[in-house]
């Protein structure tokens, strides 16, 4: 007899996992999915290892000022050179980049066999259309990295589907005819889109290489969103691309560094920090160069990112966003209105959109042969995306799946085909 297993979502700002023929599983208290993110807390330096705490005690624990080191976006470092590489967590520890990876797939594993009530020794996991754009060799490293993460917490068996594919068979679930149906799957780290043929007569075959007619995907989605709102609204009144003394620019690494989240502690190594400290001429406007090394010196580079991310989904909302700063100035505040955002974020949403129409010509298929277009992932509550991917495909069917969920439920589908 076969041993158990599970499929997995492990997406860049949030996860799932999924028992076949069982669904869902409950990753927190009222919760199917939770933020991928580990928070490392190190009250005593003697201490052997730091705490570990995931998911939404993590973001509470960071948020509540334990001392300690957030991480978030792991998988974007899939495919790099920092995957082996060790960061420090506080306290005189250090942790592998790769093995956040696998404390997390660890914690995830945890809580399926507390459901499944045994042991689970094989996994389905969902993989990007490309972890790296344009590089098959670094694309193949990060699935292999990936798959070392899963084997050390004890998958012995580890097989991969394409993340929009599975988000293709959660619809098809459901489907009582036959559609030829473009996925749009944009989450935290990429967005990629699948051209699918789904149905019932089809819905129980293990093999369906023939029914995908394209994969595309670029590496652009939420997080680079979060990234150049934070450079758009809040960073500017830090000194980015403020004038220097001769009406320069100031140097903008620390600003791109700052708002990017697996380098946001770099910014805060002794070495940089004086370095910028030594900048202080660079600067025409001095409040600007106080409030770089407030925010420096204070460790406020996650919280600048959240609040980014908070006043996107605001504005995606209808609403203009008030950002509060009192944190670096007291009464400082920086403000995100529709038309901000579209203008910081135009150039990636173009390429996004250009992307969903490359994988139609890429199958040989007419964009008004497409008849549903599901959407799937963070990232499609942006309304105005979201519009400009269904003005390509004027006579699709718009149908939006569980936008957390989708590819994890897929994922499970296509284990209990898998394994039966």
């Amino acid at each position: 007899m076969k041993s158990a297993g599970c499929a997995i979502d492990f997406g860049t700002s949030n996860s799932a996992i999924a028992l076949p023929g069982a669904g869902l599983v409950e990753v927190e208290p009222g919760h199917r999915t939770m933020p991928t993110a580990v928070f490392y807390a190190v009250d005593e330096a003697h201490a052997a290892e730091p705490e570990r705490s995931y998911g939404r005690a993590a973001m509470a624990a960071y948020i509540d000022g334990l001392d300690g080191r957030l991480m978030r976006s792991m998988k974007s470092i899939l495919g790099s050179t920092l995957a082996d590489q060790h960061t420090d967590v506080g306290g005189g520890k250090a942790v592998r980049y790769l093995d956040v990876i696998g404390d997390y797939l660890r914690h995830l594993k945890s809580l399926a066999e507390a459901q499944a009530g045994e042991p689970l020794t094989r996994a389905v996991l969902g993989r990007p259309v490309a972890f790296v754009d344009d590089d098959p060799a670094r694309d193949g490293a990060a699935q292999a990295a990936l798959e070392r993460a899963a084997r050390g917490v004890g998958f012995d068996e580890v097989s991969f589907q394409l993340e929009p594919i599975a988000a293709a068979f959660d619809f098809e679930r459901t489907a009582e005819r036959e559609h030829l149906v473009m996925v749009a799957d944009i989450g935290g780290g990429t967005s990629d889109f699948s051209l699918v043929r789904v149905g019932p007569a089809r819905r129980d075959r293990v093999e369906r290489y023939d029914d995908v007619l394209a994969n595309h995907g670029v590496h652009i989605a939420g997080t680079d969103f979060d990234r150049h709102l934070e450079l758009a609204s809040i960073l500017p009144l830090l000194g980015y691309r403020g004038p220097g003394p001769g009406g320069r620019e100031v140097p903008s690494k620390v600003y791109f560094d700052l708002a990017t989240w697996h380098l946001i502690n770099t910014v805060y190594a002794p070495g940089r920090v004086a370095e910028l400290r030594r900048m202080r001429d660079f600067y025409a406007d001095a409040r600007q160069h106080e409030r770089l090394m407030r925010a420096v010196t204070l460790r406020q580079g996650h919280a600048l990112a959240a609040h980014a991310e908070a006043a996107k989904i605001t504005v995606a909302g209808g609403a203009a966003a008030t950002i509060a700063l009192d944190d670096i100035e007291a009464g400082l505040q920086a403000v995100l209105d529709e038309a901000t955002a579209l203008r910081a974020l135009d150039a990636d949403l173009q390429r996004i959109v250009d992307a969903s129409s490359a994988t139609a010509r890429q199958a040989g298929v007419r964009p008004s042969d497409v008849d549903v277009l599901y959407f799937t992932g963070g990232s499609t509550g942006l309304t105005p995306l979201a519009e400009r991917i269904a003005a390509e495909f004027p006579q699709a069917r718009q149908v939006r799946g569980d936008r957390f969920a989708s590819v994890a439920q897929g994922l499970g589908e296509h284990a209990r085909r898998l394994w039966g």
